[in-house]
């Protein structure tokens, strides 16, 4: 049966299955800490994080980790920063970051329950992929989901969810768990995300990990 066939694939009826999936939570930091709160995000990734430990998945938390001299920032031009300001003579760019490595305004947000078994993945660009253990990971145990959480959402998420499917990744967006400037949060999630990926709810990735055990005659 092709994939564009296969019932499992859809609302419903999808199925996950916990050994071939990585949850991956992107920058929910201390530095991010307002955006994460402004989203209400924190309690629904709790909820995520531990449902997938639960059941069987890995959980990995991708994080910024930065030289403070600003030796491995990225170069690339751009027009606006973060906040979508324009750079200029009255607002130069940065040539190093806002914190250093080990600086606890990188650390994961204490809430959401990082544990010692989870994976750890620094990182030095907006992809969770780029020159991380995250995909060398997931190849060793044999894992071809990647579910994605965080932000910022037309961002950092934005740019693994490219670069996974560039991979030939499954990739499934959960879309109470973005954080993120609006209106562009909403709108990747709207009309961007769908036609890359998949979006899905916590609910409904939580109800296709327990679909995936029950029909293989795992634990409920």
């Amino acid at each position: 049966m092709s994939l564009a066939a296969d019932p499992a694939l859809f609302r419903g009826a999808e199925r996950l299955e916990p050994g071939r999936t990585v949850l991956c939570v992107f920058d929910l930091l201390e530095i991010y800490r307002p955006a994460a709160e402004a989203a209400g995000v924190i309690p629904t990734v709790r909820r995520l994080a531990d449902g997938c430990r639960e059941r069987g998945a890995v959980v990995a938390w991708a994080r910024a980790d930065h030289r403070a001299d600003g030796l491995d920032l990225a170069r690339s031009l751009s027009d606006l920063d973060g906040k979508h300001r324009a750079f200029g003579p009255e607002h130069p760019r940065p040539d190093r970051p806002p914190a250093g490595q080990g600086d606890p305004a990188y650390r994961t947000l204490a809430e959401l329950g990082q544990q010692p078994g989870d994976v750890d993945v620094p990182k030095h660009r907006w992809s969770a992929l780029e020159g991380t253990c995250l995909l060398p990971t997931m190849r060793a145990r044999g894992a071809d989901t990647l579910l994605l959480v965080g932000g910022s959402t037309h961002v950092g998420v934005a740019a693994t969810a490219y670069a996974a499917r560039d991979l030939d990744l499954q990739v499934v967006v959960v879309r109470d768990g973005l954080t993120g400037r609006e209106p562009q949060r909403s709108f990747f999630a709207d009309e961007v995300f769908p036609r890359v990926c998949r979006v899905r709810t916590t609910d409904e990735v939580l109800a296709a990990l327990d679909r995936s055990r029950i029909e293989t005659g795992g634990p409920a």
